[in-house]
């Protein structure tokens, strides 16, 4: 495009951009001055500046696509995208909202730096480069763990790991191979989560279940495991049972208070228990969270109580 050309044909600029987000530098190359290009990102002007040296050919607000084009234009071509922006292309609900800047892995020799809404990490570990959609990504895995790092409340990243690995697809050991690859920054938490759903976890609260067993002191009990009568027959599956006291731990919400069916099938299975000789001690999932202590409490109390009983019986 000759000097000049690109005002009477603006929408062949377009063209060369990606929906409509270009470098200053490729402005140039098409004719377009760069003090102009700078001037028509000013207040009322037609387009917009995202990054240094990246613009938007328009005035509106950029859609995520976009700013992850921006991003990716801003760190150079080898980037890749992982964290949050990954994490949310792949489905996973629980990203944190406040996660909204694009998160970037380049080479560690490169200089460029995070700016505005880009994160951008130099590491002398680079993934694989793989395309989703025409969008540079690293590994699930390696995504899901970076974003963990850069989280600070143990129950979002118990939230993010625990649905990374049964709804997303990731195993627990695949997550622990990645984690024990990269930097020790930020992993103490994801390792204690993901030693927690390889023992049996399924949710947060059984999670946070694990973490009050661990104050109790007692010894551990047997996670998400069937329980069946000596005819065959179906008792339950409780969260946490503690085999030698016949004692089982069951995280119950309020919720069945206001469905009738669901407080019904509670009855029947502590029915179930009771016919089999089995206690069931019943928390509620926020109270592990409020009294930590006072749940381990009553665990050990319930515990020692039932193993006296049990032991009698036997």
């Amino acid at each position: 495009m000759k000097t000049g050309e690109w005002a009477d044909d603006p929408e062949r600029l377009y063209q060369h951009s990606r929906r409509g987000v270009i470098t200053v530098a490729r402005l140039v190359e098409l004719g377009v001055p760069a003090r102009t290009c700078y001037r028509r990102c000013q207040p009322g002007r037609p387009w917009r500046r995202l990054l240094p040296g990246v613009l938007l050919l328009g005035g509106g607000e950029p859609d995520h696509r976009q700013l992850v084009d921006a991003a990716l234009l801003y760190a150079g071509g080898e980037a890749v995208v992982t964290g949050a922006a990954l994490c949310r292309r792949r489905g996973l609900r629980s990203v944190p909202a406040g996660a909204t800047r694009v998160h970037l892995l380049v080479p560690h020799e490169h200089k460029v730096s995070s700016s505005g809404f880009v994160i951008v990490e130099r590491t002398t570990r680079m993934p694989p480069r793989r395309f989703d959609d025409g969008v540079p990504v690293a590994p699930f895995a390696r995504a899901v763990l970076d974003l963990c790092r850069r989280l600070r409340s143990p129950n979002t990243i118990s939230a993010l790991l625990t649905e990374a690995v049964q709804s997303g697809g990731l195993s627990p050991a695949k997550l622990l191979e990645e984690l024990d690859a990269g930097s020790n920054r930020g992993t103490a938490i994801p390792r204690q989560v993901l030693r927690d759903v390889l023992r049996g976890a399924r949710s947060v609260a059984e999670i946070d279940a694990m973490r009050v067993w661990r104050l109790s002191g007692l010894p551990e009990p047997l996670w998400n495991h069937q329980l069946r009568d000596e005819n065959g027959e179906y008792i339950a599956t409780p969260d946490g049972y503690f085999k030698e006291a016949a004692l089982a731990w069951e995280i119950d919400s309020y919720d069945f208070h206001f469905a009738k069916e669901d407080y019904a099938k509670t009855l029947d299975r502590n029915a179930r228990y009771a016919a089999a000789g089995i206690a069931v001690l019943q928390t509620l999932p926020s109270r592990l969270r409020s009294e930590p202590e006072a749940v381990a409490r009553e665990l050990r109390q319930a515990y020692e109580a039932q193993r006296r009983e049990f032991r009698e019986r036997t």
